[in-house]
């Protein structure tokens, strides 16, 4: 039995993934221990990724797809002003702080944990948006929502891992 950030307990196949989601968060949010602001939105790689743009993406995604379980479709942004907004997540803009990201991610954290808990079941589905990478016509349950949410978590865990190491030399999962 795995109890929420809200305090609700919850078993079986959802506790499950609610845990195995937290798990992942956890390694996102230890990888920035220590760092100031300007640690936080330093590239230390070729890429653009800086750890605290990694965080803000990571929250960005993981609130659109817990809105998407209750919306659908229209919970997702699309057009040339999402494209723009989708860029900044990757990056520590001007006014943006280290504790203001984690305690955003942590809010996001805390309702997509809400909504996960209060699912009558995991089946329930939403038709995908329409965009070139999805399958047309493809609907996703919340399982397989909450499944691409803890893989998009882990994978940018381990780039956070790649990024801070180079920055410090500190490991977070090694």
């Amino acid at each position: 039995m795995t109890t929420t950030e809200t305090g609700k307990a919850t078993a079986g196949e959802r506790a499950d993934l609610q845990e195995t989601l937290a798990t992942h968060r956890s390694f996102l949010r230890y990888t920035v221990r220590d760092l100031t602001d300007e640690q936080a939105g330093q590239r230390t790689t070729v890429s653009q990724l800086c750890l605290g743009g990694l965080i803000k993406h990571v929250a960005a995604t993981e609130k659109g797809w817990a809105s998407f379980i209750l919306e659908g479709p229209a919970a997702m942004s699309t057009g040339e002003a999402a494209a723009d907004e989708w860029l900044a997540r990757f990056r520590m803009l001007p006014g943006d702080t280290l504790a203001g990201v984690l305690q955003e991610y942590e809010e996001v954290a805390r309702q997509t944990d809400e909504i996960v808990a209060a699912l009558p079941d995991l089946d329930i589905s939403q038709p995908l948006p329409e965009a070139p990478w999805f399958e047309r016509g493809a609907r996703w349950s919340a399982r397989r929502v909450l499944l691409h949410v803890i893989a998009e978590t882990a994978q940018h865990a381990g780039h956070a891992d790649i990024i801070r190491e180079s920055l410090d030399g500190a490991k977070s999962m090694g």
